[in-house]
């Protein structure tokens, strides 16, 4: 069975070429808009095996969003990656902070986060 990856950006073209990415290295990928289309995806996807997610986002922030499923036992320890256009030292504390395991900045080299999506999943 593959591993489940979801991936919640709110621009549809970083969301497709992830997908891509992802699909391409045999995981299953589910999408979302924003934070709380991810909520609802989690929660109705099953088994998610690692999010990736922008922190700029519409109706729910990645930061609400990381904190929302880090407060929740069944997801607490799902591994989040932020893809983020926001690179300052301030802003990656304050992902890793929050709950994410790793931060990488945009525009990330594709083998670079599959390398760490990788890692990851174990």
């Amino acid at each position: 069975m593959p591993k489940h990856v979801l991936i919640v950006d709110d621009s549809k073209t970083v969301r497709n070429l992830v997908a891509f990415i992802m699909k391409k290295e045999g995981l299953k990928v589910t999408t979302a808009e924003d934070g709380l289309d991810g909520l609802e995806k989690l929660y109705g996807a099953g088994a998610v095996d690692l999010i990736v997610s922008d922190i700029n986002m519409p109706r729910m922030d990645g930061l609400t969003f990381i904190k929302t499923i880090r407060e929740q036992e069944a997801y607490r320890d799902i591994p989040i990656v932020v893809l983020s256009t926001e690179g300052q030292d301030k802003d990656i504390q304050t992902g890793l902070t929050m709950g994410a395991n790793l931060y990488m900045v945009k525009p990330a080299q594709p083998e670079k986060l599959v390398r760490n999506v990788k890692m990851l999943l174990g």
